[in-house]
């Protein structure tokens, strides 16, 4: 870890500002990655701005349409066992409670989850090329050991995949991410936050130099029955996914009248495809047409030397999802 300077920020615009006047520094709330990122020679910013004494962003308030704003500062676990949060976001809750620890949990920003960095082994290691890391030095990936890594949207000059879970439940509900810069607010829908390599891996999202997170609004639809988030994994905590699934739907008369799927573990973004949940609509719920919808979904998967099995478990976890949400049962 090299030397940095260490400023507290009260404010938005004292954060935009400073960041503005340092061409090396980070924003740091909970920093439960970035501070691995440091200590692993990955990321060495010469400033740190800390924004935890920013009022305005730690708390999650009802909006006038009736949605939830989700501040940047609240932690993860905070947000997961919020009443409002449980009752009509509960796939949000469970997603966020399959992720990390709960010691992890308590202290990560649900801002920070956005920004999280691949955890990809040769992303982690300094000694081995990778585009992410350093642009134009090779994805050893590729060619390497990569096993966790992504089947859909890659690139010739990244692999990686996007580790968060709660994103994924973001994706899924339409969420929409407000963001504060150095020209002032505006507003991103979550699933063009994220971004795919391409060929420019080491840009992970759409934030301008400057911006701020302020808060994660929801929209007020709610997925409150048939929901269920599903977690393949090589250990059944603290691990990262190799396939996850985000499936919400809402049925009438037997057939589905809205549907969102999202997946994680799979890509250089949460992966949510427009075509399948619009296949879905106006159809019964069945095996046969979640076996159709995992076929548009992958229909342009590739794996590489040890990882092509995910295309296949891919596949299996979205139809077992897809029937768990809309199988379930009021009790």
């Amino acid at each position: 870890m090299v030397p940095f300077n260490y400023l507290k920020v009260t404010n938005a615009d004292e954060a935009s500002a400073h960041f503005s006047k340092n061409s090396n520094a980070e924003f740091i709330a909970g920093g439960t990655n970035l501070i691995d990122l440091m200590k692993e020679n990955v990321a060495r910013p010469d400033t740190l701005i800390d924004i935890n004494k920013i009022e305005s962003i730690q708390s999650i308030t009802e909006l006038a349409d009736g949605g939830l704003r989700l501040g940047a500062l609240v932690k993860n676990a905070d947000t997961a066992y919020n009443e409002r949060v449980r009752k009509q976001y509960p796939l949000l809750s469970q997603a966020i409670l399959a992720g990390a620890s709960a010691q992890l949990r308590n202290m990560a920003s649900n801002g920070g989850n956005l920004l999280q960095r691949t955890r990809c082994y040769y992303f982690y290691d300094t000694a081995t090329p990778c585009n992410k890391r350093a642009p134009g030095t090779g994805c050893s990936a590729i060619g390497g050991y990569n096993r966790i890594h992504a089947v859909l949207g890659t690139s010739k000059d990244c692999i990686a995949v996007f580790p968060s879970d709660m994103c994924v439940a973001l994706a899924a509900l339409n969420a929409r991410v407000n963001i504060h810069g150095l020209e002032g607010g505006r507003v991103i829908d979550f699933i063009d936050f994220h971004r795919l390599p391409g060929d420019t891996p080491n840009q992970d999202n759409n934030l301008k130099k400057g911006d701020l997170i302020t808060s994660i609004d929801l929209p007020d639809e709610s997925f409150d029955f048939h929901y269920s988030y599903l977690k393949l994994r090589d250990r059944s905590s603290y691990a990262f996914a190799l396939v996850s699934v985000a499936a919400a739907f809402k049925l009438e008369d037997g057939l589905i009248r809205d549907a969102r799927l999202a997946l994680g573990g799979v890509a250089h973004k949460p992966w949510r495809n427009r075509e399948a949940e619009d296949f879905m609509i106006g159809k019964e719920p069945n095996s046969m047409i979640f076996s159709q919808v995992a076929s548009i979904i992958l229909d342009e998967a590739a794996g590489f030397e040890h990882n092509t099995f995910k295309i296949e478990l891919t596949r299996r976890a979205i139809i077992k999802n897809c029937l768990t949400a809309v199988n379930k049962e009021r009790i």
